[in-house]
């Protein structure tokens, strides 16, 4: 078929003169749209301009690569017959496309951003490109780290073309919906919307053996250092479907203990956290003795731990390991079904690990850095019959300060960090949820009860089954007490301190519990920072 041809129409132009250059080299002619022929130009790379082919430029150059030339030479098919009449209309097969798209989300995501603004920063003619080069079953290149992956599979003769080439058709298809999802989204103030997503890690199965095949999907153009597919198995087998769930629900736990703390008292502090089936049954932070933290995470609930996921904010050693399996164990090791940190020392995998890998020893050093603005903004979706569900992210924040909440009482500096730890914990646990901690240290937690004393009698049970006192504990409730029973039952355990939210027709009443028992109160207002989660 003689010498091929490739196109290059691309937004970000770095590496695209190296990239055209190692085409050259392999024999290809190339063509470009009129910003990147200039680039290439001055990169000492030989280009024609696509206009060149489509003949009189309209409309400011604006729809060159728009024109019917451009598409027949893309979708034309490897017959006698399409061949002759590209031949007659002095037009080239375009047999590689290699087209980036104008950044739309951060056109839209731009405070200075108008409606205006974002339409001329709507690309037409990449994804059209695109959608006709896969179509006509081209090498389509749509993601720069796709370049050199295209060089050497050239440079080792095209090996299961047609995979490979389809591999590359359905992702250019996966960009032009997904950027095609960000356009109708804007333009339709949210009426429209849906996720595209690659998959990046297969699971076994999904929340039962018999649900798979099943798999954790990573978003298209997906930069947030915590998302998921970032985090790095280092030992032990891959993680699960329910791995995934429960590292999802990690992540939004110390994430709003970091920025309770930052937001109500200056600190970053590091923390410990161990989940079951989603919630939260150990936790605990400290400053600087992360041994202390570790040992205090881990004796939470020690019934409940066993075969649950921990995550730290700090890197795991030796030590830390030692205490991961053997603290509070009364000589049991303690089976783990995985540590998420920001490291792992050699010896410390050595310790953690489980036969056949059942303990999976995951990294991010994303997760040594939080701070408050750590926390996920990205709209929730949930599917449900017939479609899906959506709502803005978990983003409240509670702040002790804020002049709509109110105080009942007083509470010591220490009070005050147990209560915004326990919101933390709370407010990502099943609703409704009860939570006590004592010495910073989470000592209780009563979640997914369908009434609130239930909330309160769960949370104080599982405290006194674990082996903790529950005199001198503070509490907090995802929402208001209905009735004054929940912190009667509170109080008679010798909580002293109660954070939840007003709006309830007894808030009186409860006040009046609180006061007669000595415990502090602290209301925010339901419609400001009711903390259901996980409905």
């Amino acid at each position: 078929m003689g010498t091929k041809t490739a196109l290059l129409s691309v937004y970000n132009k770095t590496g695209i003169a190296e990239f055209a250059q190692a085409l050259i080299s392999r024999g290809w002619n190339i063509l470009a749209s009129g910003g990147t022929a200039r680039v290439l130009r001055l990169g000492g790379v030989a280009v024609r301009d696509v206009g060149d082919i489509v003949g009189k430029p309209i409309l400011g150059h604006r729809v060159v690569s728009l024109s019917r030339e451009v598409h027949a030479a893309l979708l034309s098919r490897p017959t006698s017959d399409d061949e002759a009449e590209l031949a007659r209309l002095g037009l080239p097969r375009i047999d590689l496309v290699c087209v980036d798209l104008y950044p739309l989300n951060a056109a839209i995501t731009d405070p200075q951003a108008t409606r205006s603004s974002v339409i001329e920063m709507t690309d037409v003619g990449g994804p059209t490109m695109l959608h006709s080069a896969a179509k006509g079953e081209r090498i389509v290149i749509c993601d720069p780290a796709d370049r050199q992956a295209v060089i050497d599979w050239l440079d080792a003769g095209c090996p299961d073309q047609e995979s490979f080439i389809d591999q590359l058709d359905a992702k250019a298809d996966a960009i032009v919906a997904a950027y095609c999802l960000i356009s109708s989204w804007f333009r339709s103030g949210g009426y429209f919307d849906g996720l595209v997503g690659a998959l990046g890690t297969e699971c076994r199965y999904g929340e039962n053996a018999w649900q798979g095949p099943a798999g954790l999907f990573r978003k298209l153009g997906e930069n947030d250092p915590l998302a998921l597919h970032k985090f790095r198995v280092v030992a032990g087998s891959a993680p699960s479907y329910n791995n995934f769930c429960d590292l999802d629900r990690m992540l939004q736990t110390v994430t709003h203990i970091t920025a309770a703390f930052e937001t109500n008292a200056g600190l970053l502090p590091k923390i410990a956290v161990a989940v079951k089936h989603g919630n939260c049954c150990g936790a605990s932070f400290e400053s600087a003795d992360l041994l202390q933290v570790v040992e205090a995470m881990v004796s939470g609930d020690t019934r409940a731990i066993f075969g649950g996921l921990v995550m730290t904010t700090f890197p795991v050693d030796l030590a830390i390991a030692e205490a991961l399996v053997n603290a509070h164990t009364s000589g049991t090791k303690r089976l783990l079904d995985g540590v998420v940190a920001p490291s792992f020392e050699q010896e410390a995998i050595e310790v953690l690990a489980r036969k056949a890998g059942k303990c999976r020893l995951i990294e991010n050093r994303a997760l040594g850095m939080l701070t408050a603005a750590s926390l996920n903004g990205e709209t929730r979706l949930r599917q449900v019959r017939g479609g899906f569900l959506r709502q803005p992210n978990y983003t409240y924040v509670i702040n002790l300060s804020d002049p709509q909440v109110k105080h009942v009482g007083t509470v010591t500096t220490r009070q005050k960090l147990d209560l915004l730890l326990a919101w933390a914990i709370g407010s990502t646990s099943n609703s409704n949820t009860v939570t006590l901690v004592k010495q910073w240290q989470l000592i209780g937690n009563g979640v997914g009860q369908q009434d609130r004393v239930g909330c309160c009698e769960l949370a104080i049970k599982r405290a006194r089954d674990a082996g903790h006192d529950t005199e001198g504990a503070v509490a907090y409730s995802d929402s208001f007490f209905p009735f004054p029973d929940g912190p009667e039952a509170l109080a008679n355990a010798g909580v002293k301190a109660i954070l939840t939210s007003s709006g309830s027709v007894k808030d009186a009443a409860v006040e009046a519990v609180c006061s007669a028992h000595g415990v502090s109160l602290i209301m925010v207002p339901d419609a400001l920072g009711r903390g259901f989660y996980g409905h």
